[in-house]
This record gives C-alpha cells, sequence and structure tokens, in this order.
C-alpha cells in the first residue's frame, strides 16, 4: 500500500518530465495542407506510379475534354454536311468520313460525349451511393432496421431490370440524360448493397470498430472513420463498373429504339448503321467501328483506372509510400 509520501513523490516526477511540454497546435493552414496532402498529393502519387493508371486517367481525360470542350470545338454537323457515306481518313474536313445523309461522325461522336459523361455519373454515383448507404447501415445496426432493409434489397434484386426500365421509361419518359443514368440503374444498386452488407458484418466485428462501440462513439463516425476506409477499394472498383454498365445498357437499348431520346448518341450512330448493313459491308464498317472503338476505349479506361484505386487503399503501399517521403524530406534537410 503506497503512503502518501510515495504518492508525492510520484507526482512530482510525473511534472518533471512533462515540465516544458505544451501539445503542438495546428493552424488551419496546416490542417488544409495535411488533408490535401493525404487526401489528394499521396493518392494522386500512388495511382501515378503505375502505368495502368497512368494510361486509364489519361484515356477519361480525353473523354472529359472531348465532352467539355469538343463541342465547342467541334462544328454541329447537319444534313448534307459532306459527301454521302463517304469513308473514314479520306478527307480532312471529315476524317472519320459521314453517313447516308452526310452526317459528320466525328461530330456525331463528339456531341453524343457530354450525355453519354452526364448519364454515365448520374447512373454510376446514384447506384453506388444508395447500395453504400443501404448496405453499410443494415450491416452495422442489425435487428428491425437490418431485416427492413434486407427485404427491401432483395424485393429490387428480384425485380427483372429490363422490364422495369422500359416501364418506367414508357411512363416518365426521361429526357435529361442525368435522369437516364438514374432509370438504368434504378435496382442494380441492390447486388452491391448484398455485397457491401456482407462485408460490414465482418469488419464490425473488429477490435478496433469495437473499441469505437464501447467509447460510444458516434454511428456516422464508425461508419466514416472504421468502415468505410476498408470498403472504399470495393466500392471505388464497383463505380467504375457501374459506369461501364450504364455505358453497355444505354448504347443497346438507343440502339434498340427502346429510350426515348432525341439527340443523336454512341446507340443510335450503332442503329443507324446497322439498318444500312454496315457490319456486312466494308465498305460502309467504318460507320459502325467508329462508335464501337470509342465505347471499347472508355471502357478500358475505367477498368484501369478500377485496378489502380486498389493501391491507393493498400495500407502496406501507403506506408511504404510515405516513409520514402520521410527518407526523402530528411535527406534534403541535410
Amino acid at each position: 500500500m503506497s503512503t502518501p509520501e510515495a504518492t508525492s513523490e510520484q507526482d512530482e516526477t510525473l511534472e518533471s518530465l512533462f515540465e516544458g511540454y505544451t501539445p503542438e497546435e495546428q493552424t488551419l493552414l496546416d490542417k488544409i495542407q495535411t488533408f490535401l496532402y493525404e487526401s489528394v498529393y499521396s493518392p494522386f502519387l500512388i495511382m501515378w506510379v503505375d502505368w495502368r493508371t497512368r494510361v486509364g486517367l489519361m484515356i477519361l481525360l480525353g473523354f472529359v475534354l472531348m465532352g467539355t470542350v469538343g463541342p465547342r470545338v467541334v462544328e454541329r454537323t447537319y444534313v448534307n454536311h459532306g459527301p454521302y457515306t463517304q469513308p473514314w481518313f479520306q478527307s480532312m474536313d471529315h476524317p472519320l468520313g459521314t453517313d447516308r445523309i452526310g452526317h459528320d461522325i466525328l461530330s456525331l461522336t463528339v456531341h453524343a460525349t457530354p450525355a453519354m459523361l452526364e448519364m454515365v455519373a448520374g447512373g454510376a454515383i446514384f447506384a453506388v451511393v444508395v447500395a453504400t448507404l443501404v448496405g453499410t447501415v443494415s450491416g452495422y445496426t442489425g435487428g428491425k432496421i437490418d431485416f427492413v432493409l434486407t427485404t427491401f434489397t432483395d424485393i429490387a434484386l428480384n425485380i427483372p431490370g429490363l422490364p422495369l426500365i422500359i416501364v418506367l421509361a414508357a411512363i416518365f419518359e426521361p429526357e435529361r440524360a442525368f435522369l437516364v443514368g438514374i432509370l438504368l440503374t434504378i435496382n442494380a444498386w441492390a447486388g452491391l448493397a448484398r455485397a457491401i452488407r456482407s462485408q460490414v458484418l465482418t469488419i464490425r466485428q473488429e477490435a478496433y470498430v469495437e473499441a469505437s462501440f464501447t467509447l460510444d462513439m458516434p454511428l456516422s463516425y464508425i461508419v466514416r472513420r472504421d468502415i468505410l476506409p476498408n470498403l472504399m477499394p470495393y466500392i471505388l472498383m464497383n463505380l467504375m463498373e457501374m459506369a461501364r454498365h450504364v455505358i453497355f445498357a444505354s448504347v443497346a437499348l438507343y440502339f434498340l429504339g427502346i429510350l426515348p431520346f432525341t439527340t443523336h448518341n454512341w446507340g443510335i450512330m450503332l442503329n443507324e448503321a446497322y439498318q444500312h448493313q454496315a457490319h456486312t459491308r466494308l465498305d460502309l464498317f467504318y460507320w459502325m467501328a467508329v462508335p464501337i472503338i470509342v465505347i471499347g476505349l472508355i471502357s478500358v479506361g475505367l477498368i484501369l483506372v478500377a485496378q489502380g484505386m486498389d493501391r491507393v487503399f493498400n495500407p502496406r503501399v501507403r506506408a511504404r509510400f510515405d516513409q520514402s517521403k520521410e527518407t526523402s524530406t530528411e535527406v534534403d534537410n541535410v
């Protein structure tokens, strides 16, 4: 049993150890710099090391420029804009050729890109956000909330997607590309929500999650700091996969004439080329080849970026990168 004298000596010893110590206070500028380094600069450098990510980002950046700057640079085409069915690479005025009524195929491709990007963004973000929200809350809370959300997810998962899209498109007739993207993923989120729920059920048994729960941390904190960082590689890869799903689904449904859209689309270009036997005539194959190449190229870009995303959230890669940055900083200071 400790005496009052011994306790007093221990207190004096602790005071002497921490004498002159003041916790380092970060200014707002320091916090902003730390956030930008950890959330923007460091992930970008880690991704840039991988050649797949570099190529994928350059491909996607090219499509973003084509969808934003392209329509301002490339003139919108019209009937009799050029000779009928002129093959590609025959004229600098129409480098990708023309269709049966003189539309410039390059102009059709460029001016169809903004709506496609808006469609992809709307559908992919909607599906991933809903799936992440439903799967995370359902897997972590359990009980009646889990039962209700799981039942709702199973219902959405078992509704046939194509008939549902056809019915909703006939009822609402969406004209905005953003709404068309949401329509295409109206129940595509359900499978991802089921998968995320399964992973959350495993993660919530980890010691650090139980520690946060024991400390009575709010649910929003536990989800944001303990659960979502472990799910981010899977979520981001599915974001890219969902974007590819929107591209293929929209092209297919526009090709079949199901979606009510008035402007040009890569699927509409394929439909018109198919109706004029471009898939069987070698002299008209360029008409169908251009949208096929564009669709394939953006899909490859999304796949490469998705593969590179795993490096960003890999703890070992982040640790090696931070260690190398600290070493180089020490060398510079010497």
